[in-house]
Order: structure tokens, then sequence, then C-alpha cells
């Protein structure tokens, strides 16, 4: 019989022959969640043989990855921001850059929000992130795709949020209330270019939605109409928080100064790349 390391070292040797980066790394995560294991119990268990039933639930999954489909649709689940999610195709896997956002935010906003807007929500990441850092915010998520909206509110269940986070299909603004006002409006829309979408790895190619990568030729234009819209739905000193393309913070800045914003500022990523840019209605 095999044991868990052998299956281990076959499923790396594996995956890196399919071109899957940090192959050994996934192998262990994948036999982990096959056997409701965590990596540490894992290591444990080494020399521990596998029985046919056990190696019938890995051989699929390990399949699916060699297929490069994405590792957190086929777990179906990651921690973003101290909530747990539900991770399918029909959003766009949150990034460690987004969760960055958030920790930024809740660095610059001296005085706690009331009121947040969520833009382009997905799985509903930042939404919930920020409701469960924010225990006394009113959370609204927005997205434009109805499948998104349908695991948004799946996962405001998984984490117990229904009585702040509300989450409903609009197209930008067009769901809010003519009087809807928001100390936040957040978003991380689309910003890739066509060519830069079509020149992404297979994971993300073949697997995650298109809508939720690239809003079209030039990669502004979500970023545009979020800018234009958030400024009279913020409140006076309300902050704008935008996860954006890294060529483009020069043509925003000019965008948001056009709109009467103040306070810009451009934050680098974890890479050092210009990722994240903030402004204030005045």
């Amino acid at each position: 019989m095999l044991t868990v390391l052998e299956i281990i070292k076959r499923t790396t040797d594996f995956l890196a022959g399919k071109g899957v980066e940090n192959a050994r790394l996934n192998a262990e995560l994948l036999v982990g969640h096959a056997l409701g294991l965590k990596r540490m119990q894992l290591y444990m268990l080494f020399e521990r043989p596998l029985s046919e039933p056990e190696l019938e639930t890995i051989r699929p999954l390990v399949r699916r990855r060699g297929a490069r489909e994405p590792l957190q649709y086929i777990v179906g689940e990651m921690e973003f921001f101290g909530v747990n999610l539900k991770i399918d195709r029909r959003a766009l896997i949150p990034r460690p850059e987004t969760e960055h956002l958030l920790a930024l935010i809740t660095e610059k906003l001296s005085a706690a929000p009331a009121r947040i807007l969520d833009l382009g929500t997905g799985s509903g990441a930042i939404a919930l992130g920020l409701a469960r850092h924010y225990p006394e915010a009113k959370v609204t998520a927005f997205d434009v795709s109805a499948e998104a909206v349908e695991l948004t509110r799946e996962n405001i269940a998984r984490n117990q949020l229904a009585d702040r986070v509300t989450a409903l299909q609009s197209d930008w603004f067009s769901a809010l209330d003519a009087a809807a006002r928001f100390e936040l409006v957040v978003s991380n829309p689309p910003y890739l270019t066509a060519a830069e979408a079509a020149d992404t790895a297979a994971e993300i190619r073949q697997y995650e939605p298109s809508l939720a990568l690239t809003p079209g030729v030039t990669g502004m234009e979500a970023l545009t109409p979020i800018i234009a819209g958030a400024r009279d739905r913020l409140e006076t000193g309300g902050w704008l928080a935008l996860e954006t393309g890294i060529a483009q913070h020069a043509a925003l800045a000019a965008q948001l100064a056009a709109q009467g914003y103040t306070g810009f500022e451009s934050v680098a990523d974890l890479t050092g790349r210009p990722r994240f840019v903030f402004a204030r209605r005045p």
C-alpha cells in the first residue's frame, strides 16, 4: 500500500509535469483536503498507508489541478481577513493584494465607517471582511453578476452576518436609493486590459470569470464610472478606496481631481508596485 508521503511525492511530480507552480505545496494541500487533515497533521502521518477509497478520493482532485483548475476552486473555501469564504467559479478568487487593501483601509480610517458600499463584490470577500472588522458597520455589496450575488449571500449566511451585510445585483450604483450615502466606498473592480487578461496564467484565463478580470480594451472602463458615481454617494469627508492596475495611477489621479476629490494617495502593494488608490470627498 502507498503511504501518505509516497502519494505526495507522486502528486508533486505529476503536477510539476503539468506546469503547476509550487507543486509540492499544492500536492500537500490536495492530499490533506481529501483526507480531512491540515498540513501539520499530514506531516505527522507521512508513513500511514492509504486505503483504496482514500486514493479514489485523492485522484480526481489531482486530475483537476493537473488540468490547471485553481486550487481554491478545488478545495472550495478559503480564509480571508477574518472570514471563511466559500469559493467557486461564480466569482474571482480573492487575492492577497485585496486582503492588503483591507488592511490599509483599517489603518487609514481613524473612525469606523458606519455605512460601507462594496462595488463588484464577487464572493463578498471585501464586504464580509470589513463587516467582521467593523462590528457596528452596515455594508451594502453590489455585483452585476447574479451568480456572484448568490455566492455572496451564501457567504453572508456562512459567516452569520445577515443582520449587517446586504448583497444585491446592480450595475455599479444603479440599485442604490437616491438618498443613500456612505462613509466608505470600496472596490476591487476588473482592471486588466483585454491584452493583459488574454496573457494571464491558465488557471486564471480558463477558469475565473472574465467579467471579473477585464472591463474592456483599456482596463479603465470600470474605474471611470466608479470614480464619477462615488463622489455624490460619499458623505462629506468619506473615503473612496480602489484596487487598480499598476499603470493606471496617473490617469486615475487626473480623473479624481476632475471630479473634485481631495487627498489622492497612490499606495504600493507588497511587491512595491502602485496598486491602491485612496481619495476623499471634501
